[in-house]
């Protein structure tokens, strides 16, 4: 009796866990999908003003606001506040977007490309979430080895600001998606997982994969597929 009490007890159990896994991240994608309007907003308004922040201080205003950004909302994330800061630095994120934006739209066919990188970028997520999510496979073996490559790609990324080498741009921007790709697996993976709880950090991580997936593949293409006047 006893023990038929237990798996009754242990099966409940699990459908709970398995309830608030799926809350989180029907919640997850639900604000990363909210947040896609502030990012559209902030682009919209950077191309209008011709924003274009480049160079050391260009890095320097980037990193202040974002590592703020991080602090601020991982203090608020368990209220509205958290969700409202993260909005609002999503808007922040299209604005300095604008400036990727307005590069690709000096090419005849800037349009086009933009829309092959959010076509890219969408297909990845989806094709790699699903992945996640079917699977249930715990894929944060790879968190380490992709931290260190996060950290390396960040160091060629500074040097490159001083030394302009295109092919070690592009050299960057293609490691960044295979980094990306694989950090949206392990992301999904640790929300699927209960490795993550709470829907407001797990779509900040999401949303940076996605931006630097669209941002490193519009490099890619804009080298190879660009056209001029």
């Amino acid at each position: 009796m006893q023990s038929q009490w237990q798996t009754v007890s242990t099966g409940y159990g699990g459908a709970d866990l398995a309830t608030s896994r799926n809350k989180v991240l029907r919640n997850t994608y639900m604000l990363l999908a909210l947040s896609m309007i502030p990012t559209a907003i902030g682009a919209w308004l950077g191309m209008s003003m011709k924003f274009m922040v480049g160079g050391w201080m260009g890095l320097i205003v980037f990193l202040a606001v974002s590592f703020g950004a991080f602090y601020a909302i991982e203090k608020t994330k368990h209220s509205a506040t958290g969700v409202l800061l993260l909005l609002a630095y999503t808007g922040f994120m299209g604005l300095w977007l604008s400036q990727y934006l307005q590069v690709a739209m000096q090419f005849s066919n800037g349009a086009q490309l933009i829309g092959m990188a959010a076509g890219g970028t969408a297909t990845i997520f989806f094709a790699l979430a699903t992945l996640a999510t079917v699977s249930k496979k715990d894929f944060s073996f790879m968190g380490k080895f992709l931290f260190i490559g996060l950290i390396l790609l960040i160091v060629a990324s500074l040097a490159n600001i001083f030394f302009q080498i295109p092919a070690l741009s592009l050299t960057i921007s293609a490691v960044a998606v295979l980094i990306f790709s694989a950090f949206i697996l392990v992301d999904v993976s640790r929300i699927v997982n209960g490795g993550e709880t709470n829907y407001v950090t797990a779509t900040l991580a999401l949303y940076l994969d996605i931006y630097n997936l669209f941002t490193s593949l519009l490099n890619l293409l804009m080298a190879f597929g660009g056209e001029r006047d």
